[in-house]
């Protein structure tokens, strides 16, 4: 008798009953939220104000160092090195004379190191006044070049993508954004599920209560029905998520005027712009339309699709790797070593994963996505770009067909694996003798 879906019962429900299973699925997405919020405000808050007075040897950077946020210049004619901070400036910058025939270097003392943004931006300045400076030489006024370079920019250049003699419109942002998410989640899903597997596991060999089990169910079907039961842990998480982000987003909506999103409907119905003679619509009305206009360009069937798929296939396949180091190791220590190459792949699925969103037609990211190893992350950084634009159906099916043969494989050979090595005790195992026990003939 197949006890498979008993095993997934149990696993599924024994986690999900849990009380520590409710509190992290809700409290995690309000963490991610008030770690976002509590790093913008202590990086604003945190920057220092920096007051600087101006050492100028050239005469024409008085008044024109533009100030902004964090730097305020001060052109005092009694301020030197000596005497800088007993009147009440953070920093000294000094500007020699300029020789523009080659590179100069300009020396800000203060008691603090300041940092590369600072510096960066005040070179910024010094060579905005010093461009000034020559333009005028040559009869250019600034104000002119600045008008000039305004309304020159006119181009808003929107990507189309032509399929069946049909052309339709395609959003790189998009595209890099679910990407980077999907990574994201993909990524952490591996690495957090796998490792809750393998101490399962582990924790069944040190009470003995696997040597019971494998007693009455076969390794192959007790190993598929940890590996799913865990899954679907990790899978009913993230559709809670979706419900709460979409409860979130729907209780934000409510915040939002009511002529405000009328403007967005209007600008709705006419592609982006206001009809004849109707006022402009306003910055918030524009952004919210920008941005549903954005999401609107991806196709969701397709990705949402491919996620869940390359989700659950990238979690089983790892998880059986994970799940045969747990059965031969007694405590997590004993571990570290087995773990290097099971989450080393992960990691570089991932960088790879992050290139393959700027280059999704790389030769790297098209192998990388194909291959097992790293299809779960990779292709899903290429699938927001287009199906069967950039990434072809060949390739597509390459993928799946590669990742469930390989999630099968690796499941088989783990739950060899996990049959000698569920009852070895106080032995440390290699990766040599893994591959040998997964497989030994029966």
């Amino acid at each position: 008798m197949n006890k498979i879906p008993l095993i997934i019962q149990r696993e599924y429900l024994s986690r999900v009953k849990n009380r520590t299973f409710l509190l992290t699925t809700i409290l995690t997405p309000l963490l991610f939220v008030g770690l976002i919020f509590g790093i913008a405000y202590l990086s604003v808050k945190g920057k220092e104000r920096l007051k600087v007075a101006v050492i100028d040897q050239n005469g024409f950077f008085a008044n024109n160092l533009k100030n902004d946020n964090d730097i305020t210049f001060a052109y005092p004619a009694d301020v030197d090195s000596t005497n800088y901070l007993a009147k009440g400036y953070s920093g000294l910058l000094t500007i020699t004379k300029l020789d523009t025939a080659q590179k100069q270097f300009f020396y800000i003392r203060s008691t603090k190191a300041v940092g590369l943004g600072t510096t960066s931006s005040i070179e910024d300045k010094i060579n905005a006044v010093v461009e000034d400076n020559m333009l005028q030489k040559h009869g250019i006024l600034r104000v002119t070049l600045d008008s000039i370079h305004t309304k020159s920019h006119i181009a808003d250049v929107k990507s189309e993508v032509e399929q069946n003699g049909k052309a339709q419109e395609s959003n790189q942002g998009v595209a890099a954004l679910v990407g980077y998410v999907s990574g994201i989640l993909i990524y952490i899903t591996m690495l957090i599920y796998g490792m809750m597997l393998m101490r399962g596991v582990m924790e069944e060999k040190t009470s003995r209560i696997a040597e019971v089990i494998v007693s009455s169910v076969k390794p192959f079907q007790l190993m598929m029905g940890k590996i799913i039961g865990i899954g679907a842990v990790g899978l009913t998480q993230f559709l809670m998520w979706i419900v709460l982000i979409f409860v979130l987003s729907a209780a934000a909506q409510s915040f939002i005027s009511y002529d405000t999103m009328q403007q967005v409907q209007t600008l709705q119905q006419h592609n982006g712009a206001m009809p004849g003679g109707s006022a402009q619509a306003s910055d918030a009305a524009q952004n919210i339309y920008s941005i549903k206009h954005s999401l609107g360009t991806a196709n969701w069937p397709v990705i949402i699709s491919c996620f869940i798929f390359y989700f659950l296939g990238g979690y089983l396949f790892y998880a059986a790797l994970f799940a045969a180091i747990g059965c031969v190791v007694e405590d997590i220590q004993s571990s570290q070593s087995l773990t290097l190459p099971v989450t080393m792949p992960i990691i570089f699925s991932f960088i790879i994963g992050t290139n393959a969103v700027q280059i999704p037609d790389s030769p790297l990211a098209i192998w990388a996505s194909i291959i097992p190893f790293s299809s779960s992350i990779v292709m899903m950084s290429r699938i927001a770009y287009g199906v069967p634009g950039t990434v072809t159906y060949f390739q597509l099916s390459a993928s799946i067909i590669l990742l469930i043969a390989g999630f099968l494989f690796v499941t088989w050979m783990a739950g060899k694996i996990y049959r000698t090595g569920i009852l070895m005790y106080g032995k440390k195992t290699t990766w040599k003798e893994l591959i040998k026990w997964g497989f030994r003939k029966n």
